[in-house]
């Protein structure tokens, strides 16, 4: 989370979307950092939504504080109105979560319908797996990952993405990296601005 929010910031992302907010971890670190203007939290599940709602005290907010953040129903695979013009979008660990066909229509809700100035995609890096004591071979961290990509697998998706859509992308690893198999955790940072694709 402390990644994506020094990311946010050294873009001057002051109105961000956070998709696929969830129970609204991000989402109260971004409220707790003034920098950002305008925060929403969209998910497809409702009841992710209230929890979020819940924990973040958004009916005890002072009005000012209210008037910064938003949660929204929606889904990350259908165009949305509300997502067009935002400085910055977060994608935590949510593409894993999708399907091909669902991914297919997400990178074009995203990268070519909504075009945020920047956007932060981040997802397990699956080489990291075997330093988990607790999984078994050819385990997913979670019951619901369609998928675990190993970071030339992530980086070869991010970069077609960023041709197709006219984004620029750079890597950076999430977390303590292993020499050998790298961090945990593996981010893409997006940007319309002239940034070379690659490492």
């Amino acid at each position: 989370m402390n990644a994506v929010i020094s990311v946010l910031r050294e873009a001057g992302a002051k109105r961000v979307l956070d998709l696929g907010c969830s129970y609204g971890n991000l989402l109260r670190r971004l409220m707790d950092d003034h920098f950002f203007e305008q925060i929403i939290g969209l998910d497809v599940s409702h009841r992710a939504l209230e929890i979020a709602g819940e924990r973040l005290q958004l009916d005890r907010l002072p009005e000012r504080q209210r008037h910064r953040i938003q949660l929204m129903h929606g889904s990350l695979i259908y165009r949305d109105q509300r997502l067009i013009g935002f400085d910055g979008a977060a994608v935590v660990e949510v593409i894993e979560h999708l399907d091909e066909p669902r991914l297919s229509a997400f990178e074009r809700v995203l990268f070519e319908f909504a075009r945020p100035k920047t956007v932060i995609v981040t997802t397990p890096n699956v080489e990291y797996n075997v330093r988990f004591e607790t999984m078994t071979a050819g385990q997913f961290r979670h019951k619901d990952h369609r998928f675990e990509w190993t970071r030339e697998q992530f980086q070869k998706w991010a970069m077609k993405v960023a041709e197709r859509f006219g984004y620029g992308v750079r890597f950076l690893p999430v977390g303590p990296e292993d020499a050998e198999v790298g961090a945990a955790t593996q981010m893409g940072m997006f940007s319309v601005e002239s940034l070379p694709s690659g490492m």
